[in-house]
């Protein structure tokens, strides 16, 4: 045996039954960070172990605090599964090891990035020639296309903010819907322009930015519009295509927020919403989302190349840029070293097709309307319109009751979703992101919160 078939054996093993395991496990974890801490802790091993052994302690160890995302029954968050061609694929990542930070370090990641990347721009219809950089998570791929929009609004103003940074500069406004995502603001934070800057816009009764009130804000400033397709709590989508046309009148730079909504492009049935998505500048989503691609995927796509470059792109002496037109993608991030992250999305695309993609958003929508009408028909106040994958519902028009059903649902243990508050309302927030929910799992767990929510009245 060598040294690799025993721990790649094992995990293996533990990977196929953890797996097989899903549509059944109870889904949330059974441990607490106390019991964890006694499987997993003790003091600084000092001798080497059996790298066999340490898999399997590690697997045994872990094994109760786990929270089952990549089950059929987890509507928490917006997390989505993985598909077996993705999660394939991130294994083989693991194996191939390869830093995918220039052209020269690995060949294969950059042209395999360069392929995924052409047809994810097909997918979203956007502009031919658009960048896109591949990134952890929707996080930085708001910070990376808000980088090249900072970039932009400030050279067509007369500053050189890679070189001059930000003390002196014309100051930027960032005009942002009233229930943007806090990592807009996070990632105006990293990239030193602060959350002064923002200007709250008013939002309908849904959470959609009024593109009059955004009107009455626009300045000949530097100036940042930061719109939502999907918003955290609703799935409520910003009207772009009138939103671009305002803020491009004024010269404005319209950045999307589409971290999980920007799949419905790909959806016959759902891209009217999204109409003139294609006229915005700059676009974030995440792959590990919709798409079911292992944690952690992110994308950034920017229609103005030049700018995306600007903002990231790093030249030093020590480092092999390519000179003949290959993809270097440290041009379009901000990481250095980093995971070749797109071997899991060009798997993921490739083994789905358009179809494929569509079926799951188109499937993902469907289920979240029957978890809606199922607990709507049994009293439950459903407070959204479903326009996309989420659905809001309160108990008893009660905070505490809305939060402590959450609470007793989770506990349970046939599904798992989150609370949340909600125009200074509690409710709790179904997401339908997995590519294996089917009618059978939304069944079940409505019938499970019915159930908790009889029993707590």
């Amino acid at each position: 045996m060598t040294d690799w078939e025993g721990p790649l054996g094992e995990a293996f093993e533990r990977a196929t039954t953890y797996l097989k395991g899903l549509p059944e496990r109870p889904v949330g974890p059974r441990a607490t960070a106390g019991e964890l801490r006694e499987a997993l802790g003790g003091s600084l091993p000092q001798h080497t172990t059996d790298p066999q052994q340490v898999i399997a302690h590690l697997a045994k160890g872990v094994e109760e605090g786990l929270l089952p995302s990549g089950s059929g029954r987890f509507f928490g968050f917006v997390f989505g599964g993985a598909t077996p061609a993705a999660l394939a694929a991130d294994w083989l990542t693991t194996v191939w090891d390869q830093n995918a930070g220039l052209y020269a370090a690995s060949p294969a990641a950059a042209v395999v990035e360069e392929v995924a990347a052409e047809w994810l721009v097909e997918l979203f219809g956007l502009p031919k020639g658009t960048s896109v950089g591949f990134v952890t998570g929707a996080q930085m791929a708001n910070f990376t296309g808000l980088a090249a929009a900072r970039h932009a609004v400030l050279r067509d103003h007369g500053w050189d903010v890679e070189r001059d940074g930000l003390i002196g500069a014309p100051p930027i406004r960032v005009l942002a819907g009233a229930e943007r995502h806090d990592t807009v603001d996070r990632a105006l934070r990293f990239l030193g322009l602060g959350t002064s800057c923002i200007v709250p816009i008013p939002v309908d009764g849904q959470g959609r930015m009024r593109a009059d009130a955004l009107a009455a804000e626009l300045t000949d400033g530097p100036t940042i519009v930061c719109a939502q397709v999907g918003n955290v709590n609703t799935g409520a989508i910003d009207p772009i295509e009138e939103i671009c046309e305002r803020a491009h009148q004024r010269n404005a730079w319209v950045h999307v927020d589409g971290a999980f909504g920007l799949w419905a492009t790909v959806s016959q049935e759902l891209r009217t919403q999204l109409k003139g998505i294609d006229q915005a500048d700059s676009w974030a989503t995440d792959a590990h989302k919709w798409l079911n691609v292992p944690y952690d995927s992110g994308l950034v796509l920017c229609a103005h190349p030049d700018a995306h470059r600007a903002a990231m792109s790093v030249r030093a002496s020590y480092l092999i840029h390519d000179e003949h037109g290959e993809r270097d993608a440290l041009e379009f991030n901000p990481e250095f070293s980093r995971r070749a992250r797109g071997f899991a999305v060009y798997a993921a695309i490739r083994a789905l097709g358009r179809d494929g993609i569509a079926g799951i958003v188109d499937r993902c929508h469907a289920m979240a309307r029957r978890f809606a009408d199922t607990l709507a028909a049994n009293g439950v106040e459903v407070l959204n319109d479903v326009v996309l994958n989420q659905v809001l519902v309160r108990f008893g028009n009660d905070d505490e009751l809305t939060r402590t059903v959450v609470r007793a649902v989770q506990q349970e243990g046939t599904c798992w979703m989150s609370g949340t508050t909600w125009q200074g309302k509690a409710a709790m927030r179904i997401s339908v992101s997995n590519w294996t929910t089917a009618e059978e799992d939304v069944d079940r767990s409505a019938a499970a919160v019915l159930a908790v929510a009889e029993r707590l009245r």
